[in-house]
């Protein structure tokens, strides 16, 4: 007897659920209306579009996306891949939500599990910035995230491995590899590289100079005791050091260096003391509340007092990039709705509430959540009020209104200023950035209380050059030919022999904290349909990327968490991916089995093409 398709016959919980696991028994006319909710029904192939970079700004972006488009078009789907610059691909992905997929490296910050909150959560699905671009709605998946913010121990750990699996099933993304990080050092003049984790401000700040060594050349004018010359092919560090401006961070590793936060994290997993000298935590009514105390005597780079007031400005900014004015949209109506800044969104929502006690001590009220989770929201950087407070009204270019936005989202921030270890000297876009040691910071200090002995006048040098290079090949050469010290952004496994040949250098190869993934717009079907993603899951061979692609220097992974003590046993890579294998081998997709997964999940096949049910 067919089951009447009413309402109250399937609840949408089960449905999400039963799409994601593939045992939904439904009646025909159920089955009707659940393809064209989910976008099964189609009598036309199913086309997609990935979205990356071109090779010159990331050497394996664009080869990812090529082999995965190479095994969509044999599972009998239509694909294009189209690379973009690294500007113009986050602003289309994180933005404005205009992919069917894309293929790219996460930032280096989703190692805890509160990480994972802002990244999935679907009361993010239509923000803007790495708060669930996918659009991934999964009430399973919000309710564990939850769980995990206001549980502890056991509790916590067994919700977080819920999480893991559920999202490994549903594939909001799909991870495909951890590389590694491969660069070319001197270390005629700085040591310690190894330690030296250049995606992290805290890396430059773990170098140690060798005594005696002679720095390199600089213009007699603007001569330094000591210099540091980093070698990046990405440019856009020397055009735009607003650490709000989602498009042009890679990593927040220069901004960080030019402002502090409240705190830090010296292992990816715990928050220790840094521009705050203290915290301590009580219980509030909604959720913890947390009284810090800053370090005495701190100042922004422009001589002003960086005071608790700055403190509390910062995150009510990153709430409300316009501060409660009203905003009007692009189709003219007024908006007085928050303007919320896209990075660090995940962090700043921790905070409920932040106000000044008085001139070194701060409160901030928290959601309900456990203390450690609330410590992430230490992790931004506090911005001065005299600088910001000056940018809440609605950005503009040539006097148009671009609607929705702020002018502190779009401003290049250049000259910026902060209160970090370096202070900006000058820029000359596309080609070379330089900051320089500020001797205000307390890390010039003796009484730094809580700040490691290693960090202890930290930088060992006075002055930072960034310089702009084309490719990966000439980064290395230019710090072989000692005009640079290290290169700055991670090079291609390619020009491993090149680097092991030269005497002078050495290769630098530690596993990265980001990951390279296949994001799909869960916001446009047929991607909107769990098991369809999952199927596609099953058609990328994360081991041949591994030798093929990164030539063996990364590692597969089914979870974002890889490598951290969350990640359950059933969830490590054993060879193959746990949870959605290739089918295949060596690359080869077994196209008998790739359309039975496909007939499966609801779909037909047409002279080879793969089209809705």
């Amino acid at each position: 007897m067919t089951q009447p398709c009413t309402s109250n016959n399937v609840r949408r919980r089960a449905v999400l659920s039963s799409l994601a696991t593939g045992v939904a028994v439904l009646g025909s006319g159920c089955a009707s209306r659940l393809r064209a909710v989910t976008g099964w029904k189609s009598p036309d192939q199913v086309t997609l579009q990935i979205k990356t970079v071109p090779a010159d700004d990331d050497p394996y972006a664009l080869r990812i996306a090529r082999k995965v488009a190479a095994w969509l078009r044999t599972a009998g789907i239509g694909v294009q891949v189209t690379p973009m610059a690294e500007e113009e691909l986050l602003r289309q992905v994180l933005l404005n939500h205009e992919f069917d997929l894309f293929v790219a490296p996460t930032p280096a910050q989703f190692r805890t599990p509160d990480a994972l909150y802002p990244l999935l959560h679907s009361r993010f699905a239509g923000a803007q910035g790495w708060q669930n671009p996918f659009g991934y709605t999964n009430l399973d998946a919000d309710e564990l995230l939850e769980k995990q913010r206001h549980t502890s121990g056991q509790k916590r750990r067994e919700a977080v491995q819920q999480l893991l699996q559920s999202v490994a099933t549903t594939q909001p993304f799909t991870v495909v590899a951890f590389p590694d990080d491969i660069r070319a050092a001197r270390t005629d003049r700085f040591t310690n590289w190894q330690r030296a984790d250049l995606q992290s401000p805290m890396g430059y700040l773990n170098l140690n100079r060798r005594a005696g060594a002679e720095s390199l050349t600089v213009e007699s004018s603007d001569a330094a005791e000591s210099q540091l010359t980093v070698a990046t092919t990405d440019q856009r560090l020397t055009e735009n050091l607003n650490p709000l401006a989602v498009e042009f961070r890679r990593t927040s590793a220069i901004t960080g260096l030019l402002y502090d936060s409240l705190g830090y994290s010296p292992d990816g997993q715990t928050v220790a003391p840094w521009l705050a000298s203290s915290w301590a935590f009580s219980e509030g009514k909604e959720g913890p509340v947390a009284r810090l105390k800053l370090r005495p005597e701190t100042t922004w780079h422009d001589g002003e007092p960086l005071t608790a007031a700055d403190v509390a400005f910062t995150y009510a900014f990153l709430a409300d990039t316009s501060l409660g004015s009203v905003i009007q949209t692009e189709d003219g109506e007024d908006e007085d709705g928050p303007v919320p800044a896209p990075r660090f969104q995940g962090q700043s929502s921790l905070v409920t509430d932040a106000k000044a006690v008085d001139s070194r001590t701060v409160e901030l009220r928290f959601v309900d959540c456990e203390p450690q989770v609330a410590t992430r929201a230490f992790t931004v950087p506090v911005l001065p009020r005299h600088v910001w407070n000056e940018r809440t009204a609605a950005a503009s270019v040539g006097g148009i209104e671009l609607g929705s936005a702020t002018e502190a989202l779009v401003t290049n921030n250049i000259p910026p200023v902060g209160s970090g270890p370096l202070a900006f000297v000058r820029n000359t876009p596309r080609e070379a950035l330089v900051l320089e040691r500020f001797d205000d910071h307390f890390l010039t200090r003796t009484n730094a209380d809580g700040i490691p002995s290693h960090l202890a006048d930290a930088p060992a040098f006075d002055r930072l050059t960034v310089q702009v290079v084309g490719s990966d090949v000439t980064a290395a050469e230019t710090v072989a030919s000692d005009d640079a010290d290290v290169t700055g952004t991670p090079l291609g496994a390619s020009t491993v022999p090149r680097i092991g040949r030269a005497s002078e250098l050495d290769l630098i190869v530690r596993r990265s904290e980001r990951f390279y993934l296949v994001g799909y717009n869960a916001r446009r079907p047929p991607l909107t349909n769990p098991r369809f993603r999952n199927t596609l899951a099953h058609l990328v061979d994360k081991d041949f990327i591994t030798r093929e692609v990164f030539e063996g220097y990364a590692q597969p992974a089914a979870s974002p968490l890889d490598d951290t003590r969350w990640l359950p046993s059933d969830l490590r890579w054993n060879g193959t991916d746990p949870v959605t294998p290739f089918l295949g081998s060596n690359g080869e997709l077994d196209v008998e089995r790739v359309k039975e997964e496909f007939r499966n999940a609801g779909y037909q096949y047409d002279d080879g093409k793969l089209v809705g049910g």
